[in-house]
This record gives C-alpha cells, structure tokens and sequence, in this order.
C-alpha cells in the first residue's frame, strides 16, 4: 500500500518538475530571443541606407534617365523591456530619394517618407531558428498636393526568420489603407504582400538579397528588387552594392510606370538580420 503511495507521488512529482523544467526552457529561449532585439542600441539602421547611382537598362541611357537613388532608415525602441506578450515598441522612420543628378539643374524628381510604429515580438522556432513576428502601423508618401499627391497607409504583418546560418527568409502581408480618388489602381500595383531573402555567400564578406513584391493583378504589376553586397573590411558594417530593380511602385509619383534600373553603389546594413 505504502509503495502504491510512493509511486503515485513520483509519478506526479515527475509531470510537475517536468512541466517547470519545460516552463524554464521556454522562459529561457524567449530571454534569448529578446536578448537578440537587446544588444542593438535603441537608435539603429532599421532598413538598408545606400547611397546609388546607375541608369535604365530598358530605355535609353541619357542625362534625365540616368539617377542616383539613395535611402534613410532608422528605428527607436521605445522601452528596453517588453510589453504584454512580450512585445518591443518601436519607432520607424525610412526616406528614399530620387535625384536626377546628370541633369542640367540636377533636380530631386521624387521623395518617398515612410513613417511608421510597429511592436516586435522575437522567438525561436523549432530547431532553434531567430525569428521576428511584427506588426506595423505605416504611411508612405511624397509629400506633394493636388494631382502630384501620392499617398497610402497600411497595416502590416511580418515574420523574419533565420532558416540556417546562410539563409534568412521574410514574409510581410498588409492591409493596404487607399484614398481611390488621389491615387486610382494603386493598390493594384502595391498588391497585399512581399516576399524577402538573404544568402551569405561568403559569410561576413558577400551576401545576396531578392525582395518580390507581387501586385493585385493576376499577371503583372509586381516588382523583384536583387542585389548583391560586398564588404571591403569586415571591421566596418558598409558595403558595395550591385542592384538590379524590375518592376512598379519603385517610387509613388510614377507607380504605374514600368522600370528597369541597374545601380551601384554604397550600402549600410543593419547589425543583425533586421525586424522585417
């Protein structure tokens, strides 16, 4: 009888300790994880900042074709510990340019803003695999009025992940936010969602991006965004870059027009693999 006892003591002692042991691996993964958001500064690169020159590969090269495309990004977490369900707070701020600087005056044709706020979730999947699940509250605009207007916000899902210590693959869907009359068909050509990927080829030294952005329409209007990195000193985070893009939307102001640009150039990443 007394051994009957003993025994189902065990057994219930072994699921508890069990559970609490299952409880503190997970607490520990999630330390990890967070840990990973943690060692960055709260004010970092959020996007890639480049610095780019090159011309058309579908027209003819000549001073008003030919441009230089340069971006801003940064990002601010907003606290150092997370909020319900381990959420990180975080500012967002991303700028990109269009210079037509081979022209006579060497005007801006386009400036894009994209602000935005977003909470970060970080955790592991199986096999111990980094990701980021994010969701994002963003506008995008030129700044501009009156038939030169471009503007939409939308409302972002993501999930970032390191596959293997070569691979990092994303996916971002959104809820596309469109004032029809100032911008007729842009949600056809800004479509609901993005696909992403990283190589490294040589790790710390060459890696490789693809970005696809697939538009509404059942064939065209997407975009594929590839783009090769080299880095001269592995002590510096910048790189030379070789970018193709193909594809729509690459600014606001000519969205409905199809472009094909090769550019070369300098490029400052982010420290880890980025939120999205």
């Amino acid at each position: 009888m007394h051994f009957k006892y003993l025994l189902i003591f065990f057994v219930l002692f072994s699921i508890k300790s069990n559970a609490q042991i299952s409880q503190i691996v997970e607490e520990t993964k999630n330390f990890r994880a967070a840990d990973s958001l943690l060692k960055e500064p709260s004010f970092s690169v959020h996007k890639d900042n480049y610095f780019l020159t090159g011309v058309p590969i579908n027209t003819d090269i000549t001073r008003n074709t030919a441009d230089v495309k340069y971006q801003v990004s940064f990002k601010l977490r907003l606290k150092s510990k997370p909020l319900w369900g381990g959420f990180f707070p975080y500012l967002m701020y991303t700028q990109k340019a269009f210079w037509d600087i081979y022209a006579s005056s060497k005007p801006f044709s386009e400036i894009n803003f994209n602000p935005g706020v977003a909470i970060v979730r970080p955790f592991y999947l199986k096999g111990n695999r980094l990701t980021y699940g994010t969701i994002s509250l963003e506008h995008e605009s030129n700044g501009r009025d009156s038939i030169y207007s471009r503007t939409w916000n939308m409302l972002a899902f993501s999930l970032k992940s390191q596959i293997s210590p070569r691979w990092i693959v994303g996916l971002r869907g959104w809820i596309p936010l469109v004032d029809k009359e100032d911008n007729p068909g842009l949600t056809k050509y800004v479509g609901y969602g993005e696909a992403s990927a990283t190589y490294q080829i040589q790790p710390g030294r060459w890696s490789a991006d693809i970005l696809f952005r697939k538009g509404s329409g059942l064939i065209n209007y997407g975009s594929l965004q590839t783009q090769v990195n080299w880095r001269p000193y592995k002590t510096e985070n910048y790189y030379l870059t070789l970018q193709w893009f193909v594809g729509y939307t690459e600014s606001l102001i000519d969205y409905q027009e199809h472009k094909s640009m090769v550019r070369i150039g300098f490029t400052i990443k982010p420290e880890n693999m980025g939120i999205f």
